[in-house]
């Protein structure tokens, strides 16, 4: 039996409707996730694109787990990093990350937690012994190096990543024909292409299509880092939701090409499909944001976000809990 029919059966014993259901979560963008059920030739389409995707990782599981882990049957954590990359941004391997959101998922709960990590945070990263930005491990060590720094900081595991860059976020907005936010405050913005004041967009709830929405995403001209990753997180959930109704069925083609093109990912297609579960319950998953508190640290003139230690705590717990490990043995 071919895998797409095993799937579909699988699909039709839990008798739910059949259609198209893709999840995506991104950080910055962000997300992902993802899971398509409807009709072989898509089906088709979107394990070539994930096959593309994959990048495996010099590590077989978390360090954290006793052992391999399937997110099919058990509760996981994606970091999801978007990366301060276009074309006019070609920095190679000392790429930074501009967004990290770490997610952890419940099977049993269907619910989803998210903590949004500022990228200018004061952490000890381990490819470097030393403390830095957070950005910085992805320059030093690429997705490996910035998952294990992710771990240190809140000592829980970091299952998967995945990685997307400036375009595939705005692809995938405009996929679905735009993304519905509310802009807090009127903004001046540069584009993609670096060109400053191309994107200006008014207070209030409103449309966005991939320029403006990366524009909404990367601001902190007015406020901050934290407020910067609470509008990330409001990005992500607006794609949830836009993906997740019954009305952008026909656009997940381009969702899924989008992705594919500018997409980097330790989870197979397979692992993917594990995600269907959460993707039918559509606008009504359960998807709950969690905030770093801190404060500006600037010794020796160079800024960094100082991450308040209880409010780490806080968060570290609140992801074993979700997650179901038992503190005591990590």
């Amino acid at each position: 039996m071919s895998q797409y029919r095993r799937f579909q059966k699988k699909v039709n014993k839990r008798k739910r409707r059949r259609r198209l259901f893709i999840f995506l979560v991104l950080p910055i963008l962000l997300v992902v996730g993802s899971a398509t059920a409807y009709g072989f030739n898509l089906f088709a389409k979107a394990k070539t694109a994930m096959d593309e995707s994959f990048e495996k990782i010099d590590r077989a599981h978390s360090p954290l787990r006793e052992g391999a882990i399937d997110p099919d049957d058990d509760n996981i954590s994606i970091l999801f990093m978007g990366i301060d990359e276009t074309e006019q941004r070609n920095y190679g391997n000392n790429t930074r990350t501009d967004g990290l959101i770490l997610a952890t998922f419940n099977k049993k709960q269907k619910s989803v937690k998210l903590v949004s990590i500022p990228r200018d945070s004061y952490v000890y990263i381990p490819e470097e012994g030393k403390k830095n930005k957070i950005n910085h491990a992805h320059a030093s060590g690429g997705s490996k190096a910035t998952m294990e720094t992710v771990e240190e900081l809140f000592d829980v595991p970091v299952d998967y990543y995945v990685k997307l860059n400036f375009k595939a976020f705005m692809e995938v907005v405009d996929s679905l024909d735009g993304v519905k936010v509310n802009v807090p405050y009127e903004m001046y913005e540069k584009n993609s292409k670096d060109e400053h004041n191309a994107i200006h967009l008014e207070k209030g709830v409103q449309t966005l299509n991939g320029e403006e929405a990366l524009a909404f995403a990367r601001t902190r001209k007015q406020d901050s880092d934290i407020y910067r990753g609470q509008r990330q997180q409001e990005v992500m959930k607006a794609i949830v939701n836009k993906a997740s109704s019954v009305g952008s069925i026909n656009k997940y083609e381009g969702v899924i090409k989008a992705i594919g093109d500018n997409m980097k990912t330790n989870l197979t297609f397979n692992d993917m499909l594990s995600f269907y579960d959460y993707a039918t319950k559509g606008t009504k998953l359960d998807i709950e944001t969690l905030t770093l508190e801190g404060e500006d640290y600037q010794p020796g003139g160079t800024y960094y976000y100082k991450l308040n230690d209880d409010s780490v705590e806080k968060i570290s717990k609140k992801l074993k809990k979700h997650l179901e490990i038992d503190s005591s043995s990590n």
